[in-house]
């Protein structure tokens, strides 16, 4: 069963313990509406001025809170006189230079920081704003068209604060998942999604120092590794101009088409005893208020699935070609890192609470054996220059046959630097256009006062 939308999740029932207190009453239940007044009048004091959908200046508030005691960590690798930054600068360095044989693709960082949890935090939460916004808004809205016209006109000026409050619990939600995801990350590209600003590698070493424990590597191979898929993702995106706005407009087609079916509603209030608070968590956890997946969704789920795994399989190749057997444990490392990508962990399920969809690259193995065949065949420069218009790049079907498709590549000729993907689809749609007018030609009766067309002469391709 899939994850509801964030602010939409039934309550936590680790919250809930066999010796729970029996209801207050009297007194004690007028003090404790008391306490709960003044706290829901600082949150509105605290909340800020933020507007729209969600309370990003509260989400940033409660993640930044919940993050009060991370500190950097020391990476294993760094002497004992320097730190993190130099640490992730040095390992960046190198590892630039290794991808400078193993790829046509330039740097694409200008900029390698070392993150704390915080950082990651506040750097990201522009993208994560453009992310979530199409689910808020959707879910919110399917609310507000249940209610009854006679119901918003009684409302009047509630309705406004319903929408506050609204976006104050999704800011909530938004904040606690960020905190966790924030402790989990290793880079700033480890969802697949560039989520921190442009050219700019970000590794975060104290994340980094936890996964490294249990692990039979050296700290500073991980870092070493981590530093090349973290430059190679930066590659992709400062040098393929279309493949940002692609992947993050895709997430917001699917987000878009969220609907929530309101009528369940009615369903829902048969299931729930109010003597019974067990029972609420029962129907919240039915599935009756879960999103609907519509083809479309459906549809554009499959294209970002398709166009994550290729950008995971190509970084794949690229780091283990570049590292080659310079790292000992880089083929270790290399197998972790993928089923960490593949199945998803903690950070994959925030994700996916919070946005609505998994962002797990299912078919990044299939992705890596296409790159890697092409490569062997064509050419890196040749495996490259896919990425330099969507149109060119293996589809699904693809990722099923990668012996067709490099088969079918090797007709093709290699793309110099003169080649212009713009004139060349020009070229194409005009070519289309003329073969369908010529067909059309063919079908449509000939003038009488033409001879020749009575003796069925075929006019030449």
């Amino acid at each position: 069963m899939s994850k509801p939308p964030f602010g939409f999740g039934p309550p936590d029932p680790d919250r809930r313990g066999d010796n729970d207190p029996e209801q207050p009453s009297g007194a004690e239940a007028f003090n404790q509406l008391g306490q709960m007044l003044s706290q829901l009048g600082q949150m509105l004091s605290q909340a800020g001025s933020s507007s729209g959908p969600v309370n990003y200046d509260l989400a940033k508030q409660i993640a930044l809170q919940n993050l009060s005691g991370s500190e950097d960590a020391k990476i294993g690798f760094a002497s004992s006189t320097g730190d993190s930054s130099t640490a992730v600068r040095d390992a960046a360095h190198l590892a630039e230079l290794w991808l400078d044989a193993a790829t046509i693709l330039p740097a694409g960082a200008t900029t390698t920081v070392a993150w704390s949890a915080r950082t990651w935090v506040e750097k990201t939460l522009p993208t994560w704003q453009r992310l979530c916004d199409p689910v808020a808004q959707q879910v919110s809205g399917a609310w507000m068209q249940a209610l009854p016209e006679e119901a918003k006109q009684a409302a009047g000026p509630l309705l406004s604060m319903m929408g506050q409050m609204g976006g104050m619990a999704f800011g909530s939600q938004l904040g606690n998942a960020l905190a966790q995801l924030a402790q989990e990350v290793l880079t700033s590209t480890e969802v697949g999604l560039p989520l921190g600003p442009a050219t700019t590698s970000a590794l975060l070493p104290a994340n980094i120092e936890k996964f490294t424990e249990g692990l039979e590597v050296p700290s500073s191979e991980v870092v070493v590794f981590l530093a090349a898929r973290e430059a190679a993702h930066q590659r992709l995106f400062a040098h393929v101009p279309w493949l940002r706005q692609r992947l993050l407009a895709t997430v917001e087609e699917f987000a878009r088409g969220i609907t929530v079916d309101t009528s369940a509603l009615e369903s829902l209030a048969g299931q729930i005893d109010p003597a019974n608070p067990a029972s609420i968590e029962e129907a919240m956890s039915s599935g009756l208020l879960e999103p609907k997946t519509t083809p479309e969704q459906e549809s554009a789920l499959k294209r970002l699935e398709t166009l994550l795994a290729l950008v995971e399989g190509w970084v794949d190749v690229v780091v283990a070609e570049a590292i080659g057997d310079r790292l000992p444990g880089a083929e270790a490392l290399r197998e972790t890192l993928r089923r960490r990508r593949a199945t998803g962990g903690p950070a994959e399920q925030t994700f996916a609470t919070l946005v609505g969809l998994e962002l797990r690259p299912r078919r990044m193995r299939a992705a890596s054996s296409l790159w890697k065949l092409v490569g062997d065949r064509h050419g890196m420069e040749k495996r490259d220059g896919l990425w330099s218009h969507p149109d060119l790049m293996p589809t699904a079907e693809d990722l099923d046959e990668p012996l067709d498709f490099a088969d079918r590549l090797g007709e093709t000729p290699v793309l110099g630097d003169d080649f212009d993907p713009i004139a060349e689809l020009e070229r194409t749609q005009k070519r289309e256009a003329d073969a369908a007018a010529d067909s059309g030609s063919e079908a449509a009766p000939k003038p009488d006062s033409d001879d020749k067309g009575d003796k069925g002469d075929t006019p030449s391709s």
